[in-house]
């Protein structure tokens, strides 16, 4: 038991005969076992300050800790409207990436824009990535009242759950369009035949040296309710081909009231060789 007069810990204890308490001077001890505070003044080792019990408890604590299952390890359940389940990284390379950036051109027959693409996730099993595309004219203003924009976009791998072939009728393109654009890529040749049945897997897509999308924006970053800009339009979407060794992107941009063929040529940013696990959501 500890004394309740504050001046027990400063004063000698009284003869073990008498039990009584005399006054804010004297004290009674009943066990000197059962003592938990000392004076921290007093030379004493650390293992003599703990007494039987408190080392008793913290040897029941260390015995008592159940073992963490390896799924709350990856749980972060805060009280979010996401779901508390992170989300594995599942890139093909160091290129195509959450967190790779992109720079280069697109080019049509009478003008050159700039182009930056950053990818903000990539989900190989869902054949699925997203991410920002900005453009901007070469020392020309893209529209009179946006010099640059920068929309949304989201990727269709062509592999295991999709194929060569739109399935977007709203999108403008027809199988014919299609493989025409598709054509325009010499990495194509070999699905050439097989992409014209329409329904055909590509087996171990992650390990082949070049990967096929479709890029469609959505709408503009930062506000997404602009769908429509004058003199400036984002409602096509683009053939890709992207190379999984040198980290290149080709692509063609298709839209049926814009000119055809318009050539997307961007090259990896350099990042020495950074590969941080990123989620956007």
């Amino acid at each position: 038991a500890i004394a309740t007069a504050p001046e027990v810990f400063q004063q000698p204890t009284p003869p073990p005969s008498d039990s009584r308490v005399t006054g804010s001077t004297d004290t009674h001890v009943a066990d000197p076992r059962e003592v938990k505070r000392m004076d921290v003044d007093e030379e004493i080792s650390p293992r003599d300050m703990l007494s039987p019990i408190s080392a008793e408890g913290d040897k029941q604590e260390e015995t008592d800790l159940p073992a963490l299952p390896v799924t709350d390890l990856c749980s972060t359940s805060m009280g979010y409207e996401f779901s508390n389940v992170r989300l594995l990284p599942s890139s093909p390379s160091s290129y195509l990436r959450a967190g790779s950036k992109f720079r280069g051109t697109q080019q049509s027959e009478r003008q050159v824009y700039e182009v930056q693409v950053e990818i903000k996730h990539v989900d190989m099993r869902e054949s699925f990535l997203c991410g920002y595309l900005r453009i901007q004219g070469t020392n020309w203003r893209l529209t009179e009242d946006h010099p640059t924009l920068t929309t949304y976009f989201e990727g269709e791998i062509i592999g295991s759950k999709y194929t060569f072939l739109t399935q977007h009728q709203d999108w403008g393109s027809n199988d014919k369009v299609d493989l025409q654009h598709w054509a325009k890529f010499a990495a194509f040749r070999p699905f050439q035949k097989a992409a014209r049945k329409g329904h055909f897997s590509i087996p171990n897509l992650a390990q082949r040296d070049n990967i096929f999308m479709r890029w469609k924006e959505h709408f503009l970053v930062p506000d997404h309710r602009v769908r429509t800009i004058s003199g400036a339009s984002f409602e096509g979407f683009y053939y890709i081909c992207f190379n999984q060794i040198h980290g290149t992107v080709s692509g063609i941009y298709f839209h049926a009231k814009s000119e055809k063929f318009q050539q997307l040529e961007l090259k990896h940013v350099e990042d020495r060789g950074c590969f941080a696990a990123m989620e956007f959501r």
